[in-house]
């Protein structure tokens, strides 16, 4: 059985572009406490598809930021007693690139703790690679990385 198989789909979540990200979003955010629906987010990914922050590396001098690359149950394990500490994400603005059954979003986002937070702990960007098997929609990969003072997200991007 494949992992497609063993986490189905919300066809509502992969029905389009706009549904797959608003669904990638949706599963991560929520308050303090909440678990988080972990077979929807596994269903969202093609089988093998790898979820990349950019991060610094501890023990690392000769870089400030590197890729982690994760699948989707490292991630998993990295994010989940993060996440329960209150955590929402919400796109404020995105860019897409589409070619027949392949897309690239590039997704800027926010984070807060709390919904009623009145700014932002952090912001950055999301590139989402897209694939559609004329059914529906899966994510191949995310790959981001937060603003910093160094890397600030440029007007284009908001």
């Amino acid at each position: 059985m494949s992992k497609s198989e063993a986490n189905p789909a919300d066809p509502r979540d992969v029905e389009s572009i706009d549904a797959i990200i608003a669904a990638a979003y949706d599963v991560i955010s929520g308050p303090a406490g909440q678990k988080r629906e972990w077979n929807r987010e596994r269903s969202l990914f093609y089988p093998g598809a790898r979820i990349m922050p950019t991060a610094s590396v501890p023990g690392r001098n000769d870089v400030d930021l590197e890729p982690q690359l994760l699948d989707v149950e490292k991630y998993i394990a990295r994010v989940e007693p993060l996440l329960q500490q209150g955590f929402y994400e919400t796109e404020i603005a995105r860019r897409t690139e589409q070619f027949g059954r392949i897309a690239h979003v590039w997704s800027t986002y926010e984070s807060r703790h709390d919904l009623s937070d009145p700014a932002a702990f952090m912001r950055g960007i999301n590139s989402f690679q897209l694939f559609n098997d004329g059914k529906r929609w899966w994510i191949l990969s995310i790959y981001w990385q937060h603003e910093s003072a160094e890397h600030g997200i440029p007007d284009k991007y908001l």
